[in-house]
């Protein structure tokens, strides 16, 4: 729109001025025309009759020659003294000074200046009577020829402006409406990225429809190549927990030293394949297009599940969940993320937990983050402490049941997902956990 703006505007203003440059010249050469004609005129009239002298030009059919200060004038001069011969009445005894002609010269026009100091453009010629040469100028002021040429400049301008405007606005209309599809496709891979469909529409002008086509295509492939990664990833996880678990169970038969250095090596690589294939699960899935997961339902079942697994503690959960939220992300990994950090609030809490979920401010079609925040009113940690939570399977107390990878499966799964995780001290005295999330946006 801008370039064309601009181009319209340098090709208008450079057609105005070229029609007001030939009209300019049109206006000149009739005007000269003109005078031409009052110029032969003055010829036939002062031709010498006796064959002495030349005769004063009195009737040429143009009676402002005789109005004194009309602005038309005429002289007549010998040449080359510039003795004045004779004059039109409308000088008044006045000058008419008339730009010299060059040497060899015999015609001329252009401006001159007149009585007043008025323009006028003049016409110029040197002729010869029985040996005698004499310089006949005539001129006419240009007020009229000016106020013309003002008027169809202004006109010319009124016109092209009013025609660039309608020219700016059918690019503007041709630029809208021509690109209504590309909107169209716009939204409909918002609408896969959001998780609210799950294939572009592909009722597009002919132009658009293969790209659309290629588009679920790759939407399909980027689907099968997760399904073969779940797979495989499954296959995996039995393949190796079942040696990992005979090798237990063998060494559990025997108390001596090297049982129970297997017994203690099989536990550890069974924590470390748990660690990397859960991963390995959270990378295949964070890379799916299209899922979004309502928010405040997960979190409203996790709160119910918690509450029946520690009711003889008689635990307290207030939640301020902030519906319509949308976590652009699969289920599994909204309920392993905030599963995770509920049930570590759980474990610690004395009396009461906490969560809360809201949209974060600053929201932009690109880029919509929410948060999940869990807190406990339990002993806390310190910022050492903290630091050390995340690490893949540090426990802090050996007491509490667990194999120490949740935090640190949040914050890899958290990383995964772009969003970021951090451990503080909670108002209610215990620990506070953070979660940053991506979220589909508002009416996507």
């Amino acid at each position: 729109m801008a370039v064309a703006a601009l181009w319209s505007v340098a090709a208008l203003a450079l057609a105005g001025f070229i029609l007001v440059e030939l009209y300019r010249d049109t206006v000149e050469r009739a005007f000269d025309s003109q005078l031409e004609v009052y110029q032969k005129a003055i010829i036939g009239a002062m031709a010498p009759t006796d064959g002495s002298t030349i005769n004063r030009p009195e009737n040429l059919g143009e009676p402002r020659f005789n109005l004194p200060l009309s602005g038309w004038y005429w002289t007549i001069a010998d040449w080359p003294n510039w003795r004045i011969v004779h004059a039109s009445g409308s000088l008044v005894g006045d000058m008419l000074l008339v730009p010299p002609l060059a040497y060899g010269q015999r015609t001329g026009g252009g401006f001159a200046t007149g009585p007043g100091g008025e323009e006028l453009r003049v016409s110029q010629r040197i002729i010869s009577f029985d040996g005698k040469t004499y310089l006949i100028a005539v001129g006419g002021k240009t007020e009229g020829l000016r106020k013309d040429l003002a008027a169809f400049t202004g006109q010319v301008a009124l016109t092209l402006a009013v025609f660039g405007l309608g020219l700016v606005a059918a690019v503007l209309l041709q630029v809208r409406f021509g690109l209504l599809p590309i909107r169209r496709m716009q939204q409909s891979l918002a609408a896969v990225r959001n998780g609210e469909a799950e294939r572009i529409d592909e009722d597009l002008p002919r132009e658009l429809a293969p790209l659309a086509v290629e588009l679920n295509a790759l939407i399909r492939s980027n689907a099968e190549v997760v399904d073969r990664a779940r797979t495989h990833v499954g296959n995996l996880a039995h393949a190796l927990k079942t040696p990992l678990s005979v090798l237990s169970n063998e060494a559990a038969l025997s108390d001596d030293a090297f049982a129970r250095k297997v017994s203690e090596q099989a536990g550890l690589m069974r924590t470390q394949v748990d660690h990397h294939l859960e991963r390995a699960r959270q990378a295949a899935q964070r890379r799916v297009i299209g899922v979004a997961t309502p928010v405040e339902p997960v979190l409203a079942r996790l709160l119910r599940a918690m509450t029946r697994i520690h009711d003889a503690r008689g635990l307290a959960f207030d939640s301020q969940l902030e519906p319509g939220i949308r976590f652009r992300g699969e289920q599994q990994d909204l309920e392993d993320l905030a599963g995770n950090l509920i049930d570590n609030a759980c474990k610690w809490a004395d009396m009461r937990v906490e969560v809360t979920a809201r949209l974060l401010p600053g929201a932009t079609p690109e880029r919509t983050l929410f948060e999940i925040i869990v807190e406990d009113d339990g002993p806390g940690l310190t910022e050492a402490e903290r630091r050390e939570a995340v690490k893949r399977g540090r426990r802090l107390d050996e007491s509490v049941p667990g194999t120490g990878l949740g935090l640190s499966i949040v914050a890899d799964l958290v990383a995964l997902y772009g969003g970021s995780f951090e451990l503080g001290e909670a108002e209610i005295g215990g620990l506070k956990a953070r979660l940053v999330l991506p979220a589909t946006p508002a009416g996507g």
